[in-house]
């Protein structure tokens, strides 16, 4: 299926991985539609990438905690594309008190509050399992349909329990069991489409200099969507329910 032929979905796109994700497929040629929680920020972001040449873009207004906005999406997205190709669950919280900038790392497991936990699930987890089974109906209309869920190798059980391993002094509880988490139901949704010619992973997008990653990252932001560039065009031969960084395996 050509890229100019595919529209994508963004959440959280008005900025950071989701902008770079959606010059990135801007680039290609697909139909991007920015989702962002701030209406003018979103039409800003749209702007700067027409005016860099990419004329297939869009700002809508998208809070990804809100059912409604869901819904809403939805429906345009049936109206203006009749079908949805990728979908990029981009927009995710850090609630909790961490400097990952630090060797020695900052864990929250004993303090982190009921509220930060909730707060963080709600966005980094519930809201993307609903909004992906509210847009699953379009995506089945793809012929190619890509479900892209921004994780994190902060989310990888097997690197936090090595003492060896990079991540191994990195533990901010709340937001690594979410991105835990999503990665359970990449596997599990991936599973369930697996007769089908959806593709469903989980994408982490290296630690990049962004509001999330700080000024300490060694990533540019211009690399920052490049995994998820990778696997919203994934060939037909390509993996599902996989955990990978610019197409190298990551451990659960």
């Amino acid at each position: 299926m050509a890229s100019q032929d595919k529209v994508a979905f963004i959440t959280g796109a008005n900025k950071g991985i989701g902008l770079e994700t959606a010059r990135g497929l801007g680039r290609l040629g697909v139909a991007v539609v920015i989702g962002s929680r701030n209406e003018a920020n979103g039409r800003e972001a749209a702007d700067a990438l027409r005016a860099e040449g990419i004329e297939k873009v869009e700002a809508v207004r998208f809070d990804v905690t809100r059912p409604e906005d869901h819904q809403e999406i939805a429906r345009h997205l049936k109206e203006r594309y009749g079908k949805l190709d990728i979908l990029v669950n981009n927009a995710g919280v850090l609630l909790d008190e961490a400097d990952f900038g630090d060797p020695n790392g900052v864990n929250t497991t004993s303090t982190v509050s009921s509220d930060i936990l909730r707060r963080t699930f709600e966005t980094n987890f519930f809201a993307v399992v609903a909004l992906t089974q509210t847009l699953l109906p379009l995506i089945r209309k793809s012929p190619a349909g890509r479900i892209v869920n921004l994780s994190s190798i902060l989310g990888s059980l097997a690197l936090h329990a090595d003492p060896q391993s990079p991540i191994y002094g990195m533990k901010a509880f709340a937001y690594d069991a979410s991105k835990t988490a999503l990665n359970a139901f990449t596997v599990h949704l991936a599973h369930e489409l697996k007769g089908t010619a959806i593709k469903v992973n989980s994408a982490h997008p290296g630690w990049v200099k962004t509001d999330m990653g700080g000024s300490a990252a060694p990533m540019e932001l211009s690399e920052g969507g490049k995994t998820s560039v990778l696997l919203a065009t994934l060939p037909d031969d390509g993996p599902t329910g996989g955990f990978s960084h610019v197409g190298e395996p990551l451990p659960w």
